[in-house]
């Protein structure tokens, strides 16, 4: 309780300081959410602004999820963060910035923890069409003692996720949103994509599109940041954001992959790795516009895993197609022996080479 008392106090002196400064408006739809299968928690966003996923989406493993937006805060997406991992609750997180904050009625915010309490915040004053969405809503009308003071709105305490968006088409957006979030199939990177199509398809930004981005933590922190984050993908500025956006996910999920074969590896684990290898092939190729470059550099390493595994012969088939489709390949097999990541043995770099 003191690590709350003292964050408590740095709260009204930080949203001064940002309330000094002009206000940028990020006008946009994003949701952040929780699995409760995985425990993942996420955060997926679009605008017609700029690099959306500077500001808007914060998250952080075994803690939370932000999205900060309308004339944005960052503040919110730092102390929000701060407050769960101390043990306060999304909805009281949220609650209690948007009672401290002066500029309250012109922001807009959804919050979740790792528990999967959601809360979204949407201020009187935010560009219509203005509004959030979540599944088993509660208001939150009088949650501390003695309740705050509010003129206007109310923080929507919520199950699981919160859907948010502002400077809209209309006012199908963010619940089409929770409806597409709530109906569709997949992880949780999958049913965030859902939501935002849902959002695009029922009118989306009234000023178009540009830019996207997604998160997806694991449910608990093993202590290396590095290692938390499953997805961390921004596409700052495109035609058509969310299309681009599902293309990185993919190429993620499939390099995601490679590096469960790399640790396979290490751990000796043979089997495990060459079937890791092989299904990010598979991704990769089902891919109908990728670079063939980043499927030869996939199988290059398959091919230098088989033969550390001592399967020369399997691995030369798979080096002869890596060449085939990059031929600079080729020149990285010798290369490799000093760092010991292929054997110091003249007859197998000559074979390899020599395709």
């Amino acid at each position: 309780m003191k690590r709350l008392a003292i964050l408590s106090l740095f709260i009204s002196p930080l949203f001064a300081q940002e309330m000094l400064r002009p206000p940028r408006p990020v006008h946009t739809f994003s949701i952040v959410a929780r699995d409760p299968q995985t425990g993942e928690i996420g955060v997926a966003v679009q605008s017609h602004w700029f690099a959306v996923g500077q500001r808007v989406a914060w998250a952080e493993a075994g803690v939370g999820a932000v999205a900060t937006q309308s004339f944005t805060d960052p503040a919110y997406g730092k102390l929000g963060l701060d407050m769960m991992r101390a043990g306060k609750s999304a909805p009281d997180a949220l609650l209690e910035l948007v009672t401290k904050d002066k500029g309250a009625q012109v922001r807009q915010a959804g919050f979740v923890d790792a528990q999967g309490r959601a809360a979204g915040w949407t201020g009187k004053d935010d560009i219509a069409s203005a509004g959030d969405a979540c599944g088993s809503v509660e208001n939150l009308v009088e949650r501390s003692d003695p309740p705050p003071k509010r003129e206007n709105g109310v923080v929507h305490s919520c199950i699981e996720f919160s859907a948010q968006a502002n400077l809209m088409a209309n006012d199908r957006i963010w619940p089409a949103m929770a409806k597409a979030f709530e109906e569709s199939k997949g992880d949780l990177a999958d049913r965030m994509l859902a939501a935002l199509d849902a959002a695009q398809a029922a009118g989306g930004d009234v000023r178009g599109r540009q830019s996207a981005a997604l998160i997806v933590v694991k449910a608990k922190s093993n202590g290396k940041p590095w290692e938390d984050r499953i997805f961390d993908l921004r596409v700052d500025d495109a035609e058509t954001p969310l299309k681009e956006l599902r293309r990185l996910v993919t190429l993620q999920r499939a390099y995601n992959h490679m590096n469960a074969g790399d640790d396979a590896v290490e751990h000796k684990d043979n089997e495990s790795a060459l079937r890791e290898y092989s299904t990010a092939e598979k991704m990769i190729e089902g891919m109908a516009d990728v670079d063939q470059s980043r499927l030869a550099e996939m199988i290059f390493w398959h091919a230098v895993a088989l033969v550390n595994m001592k399967r020369v012969d399997e691995s030369l088939p798979l080096f002869q197609r890596a060449f085939k489709m990059h031929p600079q390949w080729r020149e990285v097999v010798p290369r490799l022996t000093k760092p010991g990541l292929l054997p110091d043995d003249p007859s197998v770099i000559r074979k390899i080479a020599g395709l």
